[in-house]
């Protein structure tokens, strides 16, 4: 899989219209080579650490393909539907979670970056977009792109290529984590095995950490 990044953004924390609220949801394309630290690109920020943010949540990247499904089932908000509106960082054609898994590594411009979790969605959604229900219908559908962290630091611009270099023979795609996760009863043997994926955040071992023991428990 080779991926090129047809759009790169950054961003700032500022007021979020309506309510004031920080948000660094609002991102704008980037020119010339940024440097990828072991928290994302240098000169990017996150309002809310406590679930933005952070090395297992270093970089956001969000298939372009997917902001024309969602301005197509939310028509109001399609004017401002594209790519960088929701937070991402890198912007592509050609993957989704259908075709990525948990635990890939790529090589990001000169960097070397690793798969761990999903995005999930948040209110700021519904908030930047001025519509009610996208951040349902997204989490619902298991769209919200990923997360990356960085393995090896590095540079990146515009254009790069962002090409998988390693993936595990069993490795679950993100739509297949989602699938999983959405069943009312799961397997608990299933979620162990999607627990013990190798490079899993460790938010998401934690938490399917509680599920498995409940599901055993009763």
């Amino acid at each position: 899989m080779k991926l090129i990044i047809t759009g790169l953004y950054a961003g700032q924390v500022q007021p979020m219209p309506g309510d004031g609220r920080p948000t660094a949801i609002f991102k704008t394309p980037v020119a010339g080579r940024m440097a990828i630290g072991r928290e994302g690109l240098v000169g990017d920020a996150q309002a809310d650490r406590r679930v933005h943010g952070g090395p297992d949540k270093a970089l956001h990247h969000f298939p372009a393909e997917t902001h024309a499904r969602l301005a197509a089932r939310f028509p109001d908000a399609a004017a401002t539907l594209a790519p960088g509106a929701l937070g991402e960082n890198f912007s592509t054609l050609g993957a989704d979670e259908a075709t990525v898994c948990i635990g890939d590594v790529f090589a990001v411009g000169t960097a070397k970056v690793q798969l761990c979790q999903p995005r999930q969605p948040c209110w700021k959604i519904e908030a930047r977009h001025g519509v009610d229900g996208m951040t349902r219908a997204i989490a619902d559908d298991g769209i919200a792109g990923w997360y990356y962290r960085v393995i090896e630091t590095g540079e990146v611009e515009l254009g790069d290529a962002i090409e998988l270099i390693d993936r595990a023979a069993d490795a679950p795609t993100l739509a297949a984590f989602w699938a999983l996760i959405h069943q009312h009863r799961p397997d608990p043997a299933a979620l162990q095995r999607l627990r013990d994926t190798p490079g899993l955040a460790v938010n998401w071992q934690h938490k399917l950490d509680q599920r498995i023991a409940w599901l055993r428990a009763n």
